[in-house]
């Protein structure tokens, strides 16, 4: 019983990496309806900043706030340079773009921080959260950042003008836009706030997995499975989707002896396969009708 409520914990506590994943995907993917398979790259990124920063003697207080600061711009601008101009280009051109950032992202990373893995501190320090605790303070910690993130971003578009704006653009470009969105600059906002989003992703599994370029590959697959199990078009169904994720990829490597710890990466792309073929929109997804 112990075991299992270990990996159910562990579990918990890896499914919000992969929660945070999926909700930058849904985020990038509502405003352009592609996803960024460059995603993973760019945390990585964001990730390598961050590490640089504490190298040169910042603390976690200034270094996090910093990192996430430079991602958003980062995201936005590219946004604004890269995207804006393909933005009526065919779906295949989005494609060969995302693919070219994959590999442009994951080569500068090599070329200035080098391919060797890199150890880095977590900022909630080490051990269990408190005396024969099933849970660690990093662990507790990842949790209490996703589901932070998660409410902040809910308040952000529900309360928020801005917010508003944002789901209006994502929901109906032509509408918003007739009502005075400015559904362009609206984009631009959700590709920075996701790629601050997997900034945070990329510093809280850093600790866990070592830095280094191919850092957020599988996590991005994980991410991905997490999105298209909740839904796509369900900020908060990518976070539950990412949290099963998560606990599955746990339990299946812990319980099902064919699995082990070899197979946990192609039961994430199961899920996957088994979501679109039973469920295309997901378990909270929308079912979009179009009129003809």
């Amino acid at each position: 019983m112990e075991l299992f409520l270990q990996q159910i914990v562990s579990g918990v506590a890896t499914g919000g990496i992969y929660a945070c994943m999926a909700l930058a995907v849904v985020m990038i993917y509502q405003a352009i309806h592609h996803l960024n398979f460059a995603q993973g790259e760019m945390a990585t990124f964001s990730t390598f900043i961050a590490w640089q920063l504490l190298t040169w003697g910042l603390p976690y207080a200034i270094v996090i706030p910093l990192a996430i600061l430079i991602s958003f711009v980062g995201g936005f601008m590219l946004e604004r340079i890269v995207f804006k101009p393909i933005q009526n280009a065919p779906v295949l051109s989005h494609v060969v773009v995302f693919i070219a950032l994959f590999v442009i992202f994951n080569s500068a990373s090599g070329f200035i921080w080098n391919f060797s893995i890199k150890p880095m501190p977590s900022p909630f320090g080490e051990g269990p959260l408190y005396a024969d605790s099933l849970m660690s303070k990093h662990q507790a910690g990842m949790i209490a950042v996703t589901l932070l993130v998660l409410a902040l971003l809910w308040a952000f578009f529900r309360f928020t003008r801005v917010g508003l704006a944002m789901r209006a653009a994502a929901a109906n470009p032509e509408s918003a836009r007739l009502v005075g969105v400015k559904v362009g600059f609206m984009t631009a906002l959700g590709w920075g706030m996701a790629s601050a989003i997997g900034a945070v992703a990329g510093i809280l599994i850093a600790p866990v997995v070592f830095l280094e370029p191919n850092m957020m590959l599988a996590i991005l697959l994980y991410g991905f499975a997490g999105a298209v199990l909740g839904g796509l078009t369900s900020p908060g169904g990518a976070v539950i989707g990412g949290f099963l994720v998560g606990i599955i990829e746990n339990l299946s490597g812990t319980y099902i002896p064919v699995v082990g710890g070899e197979l946990k990466l192609p039961i994430a792309l199961f899920l996957i396969v088994v979501v679109l073929v039973f469920k295309p929109t997901g378990l909270f997804g929308r079912r979009v009708v179009q009129r003809v």
